[in-house]
């Protein structure tokens, strides 16, 4: 997994204003069509008495195919839908669904105001929500004794590796998450600083991303 592999960690709302005009976007992360689905039509029955409800989604895992589906509902062919696609597109998501509802303000906005005002709501719902990139990571478990502490802390904060867990003991015992790219490198920084008396346990590899700078673990990988 890499910087392409992004999606919405929590998702969020907001609202444009054209021409009196409303246009609402909601978004949710999303892991399969059904629930993509779902999520429009409560939307649906949410707004029952708006003009247009248009979605636009993207369900893949960052696969190489995702899945991607879109509608005008209504409105002319690829003002609405389409534009909103491109704003996921243009973002590298997957997993996500937005809905960006109308209410029409009684002044006719065109091709061009349409696809603008659109895109826009797309823009200002993705603000509104947290996104995250998904990467591969492996828990690593470092037990060393009190005089080669510093220099792993040294050589964790210099990688910006995440600290999970420690314990203080007889020993330290650290749990700590590497990015699985920097896995043998860091392995072998720790193990040249501490002329190899540091303890190296490679435990679960999993799926986790940074949410205000701190680690989340969403699953294994």
């Amino acid at each position: 997994m890499d910087s392409k592999n992004r999606t919405v960690y929590e998702g969020g709302q907001a609202e444009i204003t054209e021409k009196r005009s409303r246009f609402i976007a909601t978004v949710k992360p999303v892991k399969t069509e059904e629930e993509a689905l779902e999520f429009i039509e409560s939307l649906k029955k949410q707004y029952w008495d708006a003009a247009h409800n248009c979605f636009a989604y993207i369900i893949g895992n960052g696969s190489k195919m995702p899945l991607k589906r879109c509608s005008d509902d209504g409105e002319p062919q690829g003002t609405a839908g389409r534009p909103m696609l491109a704003v996921l597109e243009g973002e590298s998501l997957s997993d996500v669904c937005v809905v960006v509802t109308r209410y029409f303000g009684g002044v006719l906005l065109g091709t061009g105001g349409l696809v603008r005002a659109y895109s826009e709501a797309v823009r200002a719902g993705l603000d509104a929500s947290v996104m995250i990139t998904r990467r591969r990571g492996v828990k690593l478990r470092i037990k060393v004794d009190y005089t080669g502490l510093g220099k792993i802390q040294y050589l964790l904060a210099k990688r910006e590796i995440k600290t999970l867990e420690s314990r203080y003991t007889e020993a330290v015992e650290l749990t700590v998450l590497v990015p699985e790219k920097e896995l043998a490198a860091a392995e072998q920084e720790i193990t040249e600083a501490t002329s190899a008396a540091a303890q190296l346990t490679e435990e679960a590899t999993c799926v986790f991303a940074l949410v205000d700078q701190e680690p989340v673990i969403l699953g294994p990988a």
